[in-house]
């Protein structure tokens, strides 16, 4: 199967209001080209070095979605051009996004992303941090982010049940959010092994990466 053609399979399985990611990382240029040149744009990356790479040999309308756990000193070599950061998992990354889109006169929308795995691995805050954020003092005053929903990873499973509990949870977490902060409007979950599940939940954005490029290159 191509890159096109698993593009197209996947889009006729999406309901209209939910937004596809392509998940690149790893891949090379020609890959995203391909898809590309299939109406795919966008992109997501998890390493701010590797994405910016990318940025500059690609055509600018793309949008580009850092999506894996972002290191405070590398925000400002994104904040030029990002589009989304789907996972803000504390109030000082989140500081510190404003601080960059600020010195690049921007509002960059992000995602704070949740915990919602039975794993310990996964990053993410939890419900009483969440609340800590929005119900600071600081939060109203940082206008150069723009909260605009939530994300989060469930675990590692074939456990349907397991993973409906979990999409269901952060689901009720993002129906509390929108109540608070009227820019919420995305809830970022599902990836290529559960993202049917993730959209049955509720989920309007889905991170598709090994069903549209194939299997991904580690060196």
């Amino acid at each position: 199967m191509s890159i096109r053609s698993n593009l197209e399979e996947i889009r006729k399985s999406l309901p209209a209001g939910v937004t596809l990611v392509a998940v690149s990382k790893t891949k090379p240029i020609s890959d995203l080209n391909e898809a590309y040149q299939a109406g795919q744009r966008v992109f997501g990356e998890n390493k701010i070095q590797e994405m910016s790479q990318k940025w500059e040999e690609l055509p600018r309308d793309i949008e580009w979605h850092m999506i894996g756990h972002v290191q405070r000193n590398k925000v400002k070599y994104m904040a030029p051009y990002v589009s989304l950061v789907h996972g803000v998992d504390s109030f000082r990354l989140l500081r510190e996004i404003n601080k960059q889109a600020k010195k690049n006169d921007r509002v960059i929308p992000c995602l704070l992303q949740m915990h919602i795995a039975e794993e310990e691995t996964k990053f993410g805050l939890d419900t009483t941090e969440l609340n800590e954020i929005l119900d600071s003092e600081d939060f109203p005053k940082m206008e150069n982010i723009a909260v605009t929903g939530l994300m989060g990873m469930a675990t590692f499973t074939s456990n349907e049940e397991q993973l409906r509990r979990e999409f269901k949870q952060l689901k009720t977490i993002f129906d509390t959010l929108r109540q608070k902060v009227p820019t919420a409007e995305i809830l970022s979950m599902g990836m290529s092994g559960d993202y049917k599940i993730a959209i049955e939940e509720g989920s309007t954005m889905v991170r598709i990466g090994s069903s549209i490029f194939g299997a991904r290159n580690y060196h």
